[in-house]
């Protein structure tokens, strides 16, 4: 169980900055100096990995990789990887509160180019070899997934973006002749590919240790699939479930429900999870293990396929026709603890829940999730009521797939807004949200977080993602909104309830 704690939700991109989107550098390190004046144990944010079509950090082309877009142009002009020149007449986007991914990546990718290649021409010195000697440390130390996820990019730019599966057959099916010729085709491109990554990590890592050193931890995120086209199919077909052509025999989702008729139909591959245990679940032992050296905590998403996936046919138009398969249940987790000891992990059990993924996950004891925003329908009472709650849980206001909470009052019925003032002892509309923020922090869950927007009593503007809608989210930004005063009411709000 976790220490009784508090924390903030905010993905790294929505930081304040010049460059049209939250990078790694100054603005990471001010926000850690608002989490630590606010008295703040916990910074949680989404999966730190590349991200494509839809900007979703929830559909990246790798689980290990990182971000390009979060490197910091400062930090490359202080390693004299780029020149301030560089930068001139450069327009990274108009608004400040939104990120326009557009221009993100028609911009930022020649100017990490142009890092490269001065990295490459920079006559030999001092501050050149020592960035070469960890340039050098940091391929050796994680070729595992180097060396497969730089190729898969590689070949993707050089195929105008198409997926894997739409490659050349011998390719595709990594022959090893063909992995030999399209490597020398390539092979300049898996170099910047790698430096990419380097300066990522590099900077990452000095975020990460600058708040672990002021005793804040990380909060990352692991979504249980990965994408269909992703470094990890592409390069590990043989743990997914794909016939003999690689397409997937069937995919991910989830059964009609209240919300949706014919459910939800994800799209991801699923996992042969006959030929994982054949192999210990080394794949998985490797990302959980990644996974730790770039955050100190996890929390895993849709902790329920690991009792019971739904199997949708590959062509399916909806997920109707699926069907419930078994997954690893607890053979899987005592692997990972056999190899990397107690794991710190808080399971995403949200929605319907079975008596077989409530003992799975009272099996593993990691703690499961509680959202105050979907406490208060008035008709019933319902387990994300405060008072139900037992101390091994994690209680948020909201993530990143609820509105905000004020978002949320506004949109709510009559009843449910009287039923939440009421519960919440609120005797002021406008201060729901900090309502709220007591109800979640005056909890006996061991941990309580909220994101930055609740905070700040922002409305559904700044909602930064909303399920099933495809276009216009993973945008919304923080500009520069944080204070002393909002630091100081946290704090006092957190010692008041011993988090």
């Amino acid at each position: 169980m976790f220490e009784r704690s508090s924390g903030i939700l905010l993905h790294p991109t929505s930081l304040p900055g010049k460059y049209g989107i939250g990078t790694l550098g100054k603005e990471a390190f001010v926000f850690v100096d608002f989490l630590k004046k606010s008295n703040q144990k916990l910074w949680q944010i989404f999966p730190l990995g590349p991200t494509g079509y839809g900007d979703s950090p929830y559909q990246s082309f790798s689980t290990f990789a990182g971000n390009p877009y979060l490197i910091d142009f400062d930090l490359l002009i202080e390693e004299n990887l780029l020149s301030q020149s560089d930068l001139e007449g450069i327009s990274f986007g108009e608004n400040p509160e939104s990120v326009d991914y557009g221009a993100i990546y028609n911009q930022k990718y020649p100017l990490l180019r142009k890092a490269y290649e001065n990295y490459k021409n920079t006559k030999e010195n001092k501050e050149r070899e020592e960035l070469k000697y960890l340039f050098e440390e940091f391929k050796a130390h994680n070729q595992s997934w180097l060396n497969d996820f730089t190729m898969y990019i590689s070949l993707k730019n050089h195929f105008n973006g198409l997926p894997w599966n739409e490659w050349p057959e011998d390719i595709k099916s990594r022959q090893h002749d063909a992995m030999g010729k399209y490597y020398e085709i390539v092979k300049e491109e898996v170099e910047y590919q790698k430096f990419t990554q380097f300066l990522f990590f590099k900077q990452w890592n000095a975020v990460k240790k600058y708040a672990n050193e002021n005793g804040i931890k990380i909060i990352g995120d692991i979504p249980i699939f990965v994408a269909a086209d992703s470094s990890d199919a592409w390069a590990n077909p043989e743990i997914f479930l794909f016939d003999e052509e690689r397409k997937p025999v069937k995919v991910a989702g989830v059964p009609p429900d209240y919300f949706s008729a014919t459910g939800q139909l994800w799209g991801n591959p699923l996992y042969n999870w006959d030929k994982l245990k054949e192999t210990g679940y080394r794949w998985w032992i490797d990302r959980v293990k990644a996974n730790l050296s770039t955050c100190d905590i996890i929390r895993i998403d849709h902790f329920r396929g690991f009792d019971e996936y739904w199997a949708v046919p590959y062509g399916d138009k909806t997920a109707e026709n699926g069907t419930w398969c078994p997954g690893p249940r607890m053979d899987l987790f005592n692997a990972i603890r056999n190899e990397l000891g107690e794991l710190p992990i808080i399971a995403e059990d949200l929605g319907t829940m079975t008596q077989g993924v409530i003992d799975l996950r009272d099996a593993t004891g990691f703690p499961g999730m509680k959202i105050l925003g979907f406490a208060f329908d008035s008709s019933e009472e319902n387990e994300y009521l405060p008072h139900t709650y037992d101390k091994n849980c994690v209680v948020y206001t909201g993530t990143h797939d609820n509105d905000t909470i004020v978002g949320w009052f506004e949109k709510a019925k009559p009843e449910d807004r009287k039923f939440a003032l009421e519960y919440l002892n609120s005797r002021d509309e406008n201060n729901i949200h900090w309502d709220a923020i007591r109800g979640a922090w005056s909890s006996v869950a061991s941990i309580a977080l909220a994101p930055i927007q609740d905070f700040l009593g922002l409305g559904s503007e700044a909602r930064i993602n909303t399920p099933g809608i495809a276009a216009g989210n993973w945008q919304w930004r923080l500009k520069d909104r944080l204070s002393d005063d909002l630091a100081e009411k946290i704090a006092h709000l957190t010692k008041l309830y011993s988090r």
